[in-house]
């Protein structure tokens, strides 16, 4: 009995499921070992200050996951820097660089502060739905502004987003200690306080703000936006050859500035409830860097929204640690951020990695 070419040759479903999943590892091992490589050049690091890693990650985890107190403080750490990580994220995938998110973060908790103090003595209904449109469009017109600069002008994302966020740091600390400081607030500048029936309480059964919540519906949103929708689709095949984009009729220009807009808004919302819910008030602690730590975990997560939860609640126990560290081991507040660089300069070496494993090749496991 002879066998057709075709039937010689054509990979069968199960050589395309290995196929996908080969393709799949590879997005997820290369970064894992990213992480731990930063790990190592850390550790090292600590040696040579002649402090102990072993010592350094127990207290990580002690202070970040080893008890409930512990998850609480994480999580809610976690729940800016999921907004955060989402701004970078989203204009990731049309091949854009933003890094600017904590100046969305900054105003749209200025803004969010503002309308509180405006709308003192309405309705919490009425209030609290204002304070949110107002953060989020704050957020959405300042990062939507760098990608108009960047399509019809042609400014480069990274630089024009990462000088916005300055003057935005800049125009908050104006605004907080001129014209809607509080002249109550004598050592730390600040908005006037929130009404109370304004303050967002916690999840119930958790000490841990509504923040995460939204945080994580955000996350799953910005996924099906992504992978379910034509918009999605359309943002993939632009970020992959902008020309190709534009022959095919697709409206560049309008994905660019949606969804830098769309990154923008999820940080100012980000600044929302860091006024709602923790500060109570738009002082310079929204300057906290989160914006920053939003980079790290976008790139961690390879801009994939559902990635970025997890990542982000690792990132956050590390924040979490800090103080911990710095009693115990005598070693500066900012060790964590050490231990960042070294984890994002990890990374950013590890892009030059895919493709270069034939084991996560696909065509190897269709042709099995």
């Amino acid at each position: 009995m002879t066998l057709s070419v075709s039937e010689n040759m054509t990979p069968t479903r199960s050589a395309f499921g290995w196929a996908a999943l080969a393709r799949r590892a590879e997005a997820v091992v290369i970064p894992i070992a990213a992480l731990l490589a930063g790990f190592a050049v850390f550790s090292l690091f600590l040696m040579l200050q002649g402090k102990s890693p072993a010592e350094f990650f127990a207290l990580v985890y002690r202070a970040g996951f080893g008890t409930a107190f512990s998850w609480e403080n994480t999580l809610s750490r976690a729940a800016p820097l999921l907004l955060a990580a989402l701004c970078v994220a989203l204009p990731a995938r049309l091949g854009l660089v933003v890094i600017g998110g904590e100046g969305a973060i900054v105003l749209g908790g200025v803004g969010a502060g503002f309308a509180g103090v405006l709308l003192l003595g309405a309705p919490a209904a009425l209030a609290l739905p204002v304070m949110v449109v107002a953060a989020i469009a704050i957020g959405a017109l300042w990062i939507g502004a760098v990608g108009a600069l960047r399509h019809y002008r042609g400014v480069n994302e990274t630089i024009a987003s990462l000088l916005m966020a300055y003057i935005a740091i800049a125009l908050m600390n104006h605004l907080v200690e001129g014209p809607l400081r509080d002249p109550a607030s004598l050592n730390k500048p600040s908005t006037a306080p929130l009404d109370e029936a304004f303050r967002l309480g916690t999840i119930p059964g958790w000490d841990v703000h509504w923040g995460l919540a939204f945080g994580v519906i955000a996350c799953v949103a910005a996924w099906v936006l992504i992978d379910k929708t034509t918009w999605g689709f359309a943002a993939r095949i632009a970020g992959g050859n902008v020309r190709a984009a534009q022959v095919q009729g697709l409206p560049v220009g309008k994905l660019i500035v949606g969804f830098t807009a769309l990154g923008g808004a999820f940080a100012g919302l980000a600044g929302f409830f860091e006024v709602a819910a923790v500060h109570g008030s738009a002082n310079a602690s929204l300057a906290s860097g989160y914006g920053y730590t939003g980079i790290l975990i976008a790139f961690l997560a390879r801009h994939n929204p559902l990635a970025i939860i997890p990542v982000a609640i690792l990132l956050a126990g590390f924040e979490a640690s800090s103080g911990l560290v710095q009693r115990r081991m005598d070693l500066p507040d900012a060790t964590v951020l050490v231990l960042q660089g070294f984890v994002f300069m990890a990374i950013l070496m590890s892009e030059t990695l895919y493709g270069r494993f034939k084991i996560f090749a696909p065509e190897r496991w269709r042709t099995a």
